[in-house]
């Protein structure tokens, strides 16, 4: 039986965006219930220094937190290409992380059921097809692959001294038997004025894109945010500094789309886990309503290590941008910072 609202899209576009990134690009793979997970990253230089403890360390950030989910994965990346004698080659970078601790008999139940609040209904209407054993490509498994390619962003955001910072500025402490979502604050320091672009390529809208894209986003805001648009003209303006630094960073760091040398500040909204262990409604392929307990290994607040992965994204999305622009040369990648 078709599903309600099929319609020929899906037929004729039946494509998957999974690259981030316009000269450095990182493209994920793979499934939260498949053999591996994984990806490629494209466009970085030749003669950055890998740094593999930094890639470790990344890496187990998303497994802090006394909230963490269950599923406890090694996340040990295997580099397959691009890397020599520990430098880059300016080859892709392709590596892999083989999933080790799937069970995927828990979402037995699922094959025919759609939860509230999870993509397993859209992702049907859009392919008429899905993977149910844990989101497949829409589970929170898939930011290993973010958080890893964005460690090799930041070996290279270093060779120019730039760092990013997050802090959890909202972040409630759930019931036993429910869960909570938060806020998340990031600031880039010491970038450059002039990286960025006008109109429809906007720093701060590619920055918006990326931290949309992480599960659970549900909202972004730079400087002041929406606390701006409650605020005189005179307040909110930033007024110079001789040094052309601004006494203010109501705008975040950003005017016109392009960074003004002061820190880029944003913060990003992440709403709480929806599978709790709690009866909830699902409905079927029939449109019948069914009542389920969910199993499987579900967070109760993923907060503490999604700030990697919003550093991550942070660090891809800047790296791309600094590939390309004028005001960051070739001719000091490699070259460590002294």
């Amino acid at each position: 039986m078709p599903l309600h609202g099929s319609c020929s899209l899906r037929q004729t576009l039946p494509i998957v965006s999974n690259t981030i990134g316009t000269l450095f690009r990182l493209t994920s793979f793979g499934e939260s219930h498949g053999a591996a997970i994984g990806g490629v990253v494209d466009g970085c230089p030749a003669g950055v220094p890998f740094d593999s403890q930094l890639l470790t360390a990344e890496m187990d950030r998303r497994h802090i937190g006394s909230d963490a989910t269950s599923r406890r994965e090694p996340d040990e990346v295997e580099i397959l290409s691009g890397i020599l004698n520990s430098v880059t080659l300016g080859t892709p970078i392709a590596f892999i992380i083989r999933n080790k601790e799937a069970r995927s008999e828990d979402y037995d139940t699922l094959r025919t059921l759609y939860r509230p609040g999870h993509a397993d209904y859209t992702c049907m209407q859009r392919y008429g097809i899905r993977d149910p054993r844990g989101g497949g490509r829409a589970s929170g498994r898939e930011t290993a692959v973010r958080v890893a390619g964005g460690a090799v962003a930041k070996m290279l955001l270093r060779q120019w001294g730039f760092t990013i910072q997050t802090v959890l500025t909202e972040n409630p402490t759930p019931d036993a038997d429910d869960s909570s979502g938060g806020v998340i604050e990031c600031t880039v320091a010491h970038l450059p004025a002039g990286i960025g672009n006008p109109l429809f390529d906007k720093l701060n809208a590619r920055l918006a894109a990326a931290m949309m894209s992480i599960p659970s986003a549900i909202g972004f805001e730079m400087g002041s945010g929406f606390r701006a648009a409650s605020m005189k003209g005179s307040e909110f303006r930033d007024e110079w500094n001789s040094d052309f630094t601004t006494r203010t960073n109501h705008c975040g760091g950003v005017q016109g789309g392009i960074s003004n040398g002061m820190p880029v500040t944003f913060r990003t909204a992440f709403h709480p886990v929806v599978t709790i262990p709690q009866p909830t409604t699902c409905i079927d392929n029939n449109g019948a309503l069914v009542t389920l307990t969910p199993k499987g290994r579900h967070d109760r607040c993923h907060l503490p290590r999604t700030a990697v992965v919003v550093e991550a994204m942070t660090a891809l999305t800047l790296a791309d941008f600094l590939v390309q622009s004028p005001k960051t040369t070739q001719h000091n990648i490699g070259t460590p910072l002294q």
